[in-house]
């Protein structure tokens, strides 16, 4: 089964991060909490889940895994003003590998300009974000781009998960 690092910070959008790894899980994905922080406790935004951080990001690396999951929230934002964040997100999405962006998870790949000539979907408060960015914003419930897969928010779950999986068979 695949290796998924889940990059995070605090006030992450709780079910964004919830239900997706507990799709990932029952399939027998292992998650590997990547962080500012290794063994920080980060909190979701309505603070219903907290998640100790198992990597830092700076000892991360993208070759160490299958798949990178980013959940929604404010976490994105937060993550993109460190620049070991920054590059191991655009370098996983340059890898060809599995990207899981969920809601406001594309600010954290807009900052690392790896959003030029790609479809994808966020939330609606970031849509000209990712138009500035260079990418087609398509306002569907999710959106497979090549080895990207993008939705918009919370209701959008059920097909972001299915088709999450299907890029992790």
């Amino acid at each position: 089964m695949s290796k998924i690092a889940v990059i995070m910070d605090d006030m992450f959008e709780d079910v964004e991060y919830t239900r997706p790894a507990e799709a990932f899980r029952e399939k027998g994905h292992q998650l590997v909490h990547v962080g500012l922080e290794k063994g920080k406790e980060v909190t979701g935004k309505k603070k219903t889940a907290r998640v100790r951080i198992d990597e830092s990001v700076t000892d991360a690396s993208p070759a160490d895994f299958d798949a990178l999951f980013i959940p929604g929230g404010h976490s994105p934002d937060n993550l993109r003003a460190h620049d070991e964040a920054v590059s191991f997100a655009g370098k996983f999405l340059e890898s060809g590998k599995p990207v899981f962006a969920i809601c406001h998870a594309p600010q954290l790949l807009i900052t690392a300009r790896a959003l030029k000539n790609r479809k994808v979907t966020g939330w609606k408060s970031i849509v000209q974000d990712i138009k500035n960015a260079g990418a087609e914003f398509v306002d569907k419930e999710v959106v497979v781009d090549g080895n990207l897969v993008s939705s918009r928010q919370p209701s959008d779950i059920p097909a972001f998960v299915r088709a999450a999986l299907e890029k992790l068979q």
